[in-house]
């Protein structure tokens, strides 16, 4: 996927990309392919806390989701699109800090 208005997610959050990439790959699902293309469209503002991460125009996704697991424990959502082809949202559920707080309007 090529989008020229935003830049890559793996660009914005290496990190975080490439443990998506891994972890799908353990799960021997194909989107971990798709994971270092994604546009990133910024920080959902459902709420102040919140740790979703847009990779697709808001609305884009349907009703797949794919849980990532570590310990038995979730630790990253991926909203799918409706195709189930690419991610459209990333909820990431781990504690980390994805640094969303200033880029968050006032």
């Amino acid at each position: 996927m090529t989008d020229t208005l935003h830049p890559r997610f793996a660009d914005a959050f290496p990190a975080l990309a490439t443990k998506i990439a891994e972890l799908l790959r353990a799960e021997g699902e194909p989107l971990a392919e798709v994971i270092a293309d994604l546009p990133y469209c910024g920080p959902r503002t459902c709420t102040a806390t919140c740790n979703n991460l847009l990779t697709a125009p808001p609305g884009s996704s349907g009703c797949s989701m794919i849980q990532l697991e570590r310990d038995g424990m979730d630790i990253i959502w991926l909203s799918l699109d409706p195709s189930q082809t690419t991610v459209t949202d990333i909820e990431v559920l781990d504690g980390r800090d994805l640094g969303l707080s200033t880029q968050r309007p006032g």
